[in-house]
């Protein structure tokens, strides 16, 4: 795994071990995407998504902006934190692909959030108000924090 021994440490807050940042990537429930826009501000957006083989999973409209801005350029960054205090989370820097999203892909992705028949019924919906595609993340960097594991920190929510 990429957080094995390369991960950025923050100065501000101790980083989360390869464990913790597997459990993180699949017990939170909202990530932020940010792309690049074309006149280079950045976009970003809380999205639904599932962390699968090393990589994040996200689905978007086809014309949505995300989608257009991974076409267009793949490099993106990917917040999963947990609110605090204190905080936690993890940045990943990576390379994006927009791909056709599968009706099982989408339902695997949509049971983290409700259950099976839900989840079926809103992959079976969604293609009637849009046309969805898939984005792939692969991380390259990967960068955690734990305001949980810094003592001045807990000290000075302590008073």
């Amino acid at each position: 795994m990429l957080w094995e021994g390369e991960c950025l440490v923050y100065a501000q807050a101790p980083a989360l071990t390869g464990e913790e940042i597997e459990a993180l990537l699949a017990e939170a429930r909202v990530a932020r995407f940010c792309s690049l826009n074309e006149d280079g501000s950045i976009h970003a957006a809380p999205v639904w998504y599932k962390y699968e083989g090393g990589r994040i999973a996200l689905g978007t409209p086809r014309a949505s902006r995300k989608a257009g801005n991974v076409r267009r350029n793949g490099n993106v960054t990917v917040l999963v934190d947990v609110e605090g205090p204190p905080s936690k989370g993890v940045l990943i820097r990576g390379r994006a692909e927009v791909s056709e999203y599968k009706f099982l892909e989408a339902v695997s992705l949509f049971e983290r959030y409700m259950s099976r028949e839900e989840a079926e019924r809103l992959a079976r919906g969604l293609p009637g108000i849009s046309e969805w595609v898939k984005i792939t993340v692969e991380p390259e960097r990967v960068a955690s924090f734990d305001y949980a594991k810094d003592e001045a920190y807990r000290a000075a929510l302590q008073g």
